[in-house]
């Protein structure tokens, strides 16, 4: 009867030895912040052109408190909403002071989206590390094994082997699977930040252009 090779999940992690619970611990990590991130990043809609076009509008119609009023019910769900927010509340600022003013707000955003890259970045390099001191410490055993066997034979060396590379295998799966997430995730940010500096741009010389000036209470 032929030997069934096929090895459950259950079975390959009790292969792997110790090493293959830190890894655990980050697959679940990533999978988490993962999620978490895809979650934060769909809530918070990074479309900033439509929120734009209606400030445009404001600043046009030399009402640029009617601009403030559209765009206060909708920070707690829109990123692009608390930037230009914070363009419109600084508008008496000159163009220097508020540039500045919308760039600090600006990074404060980017900085609240990018939360949990850096765990992603950081399971990507121990997850590999991890494997490959599991394969290691795996080939120490099947050596051990080697010198302690009073006949050697190549099943000892090779089921010492194949042992041992299971930790490499899912490290760098996890690897994989982090960095790949961290790329993608990233692009989103790095795609709403520079619209939102054209945006933001345009605005402010829009505003110059107008003379605009909150309208008195």
């Amino acid at each position: 009867m032929e030997e069934n090779t096929a090895f459950s999940l259950l079975a390959l992690f009790k292969l792997g030895g110790i090493f293959m619970w830190p890894l655990l611990v980050f697959s679940v990590a990533a999978t988490a912040i993962t999620l978490d991130r895809v979650s934060y990043l769909v809530r918070h809609r990074l479309r900033i052109d439509v929120l734009a076009s209606r400030v445009r509008d404001c600043i046009r119609q030399g009402d640029i408190k009617k601009a403030a009023v559209f765009l206060e019910p909708l920070i707690k769900g829109s990123m692009a909403a608390r930037v230009l927010l914070a363009l419109v509340n600084h508008a008496d600022l000159n163009e220097d002071r508020l540039e500045k003013a919308v760039e600090i707000e600006a990074l404060g955003c980017i900085h609240s989206l990018e939360s949990g890259f850096n765990f992603l970045t950081a399971i990507g390099s121990l997850a590999p590390l991890t494997g490959f001191l599991g394969t290691v410490s795996g080939m120490i055993g099947a050596f051990r094994s080697i010198a302690e066997a009073t006949e050697v034979n190549a099943q000892i060396v090779a089921n010492g082997i194949y042992e041992a590379l299971i930790t490499t295998v899912f490290g760098l799966i996890i690897a994989i699977i982090a960095m790949s997430a961290h790329y993608i995730l990233s692009s989103f940010v790095d795609r709403f930040a520079v619209r939102t500096e054209q945006a933001c741009s345009d605005l402010i010389t829009a505003m110059a252009s107008a003379a605009v000036k909150p309208n008195a209470d």
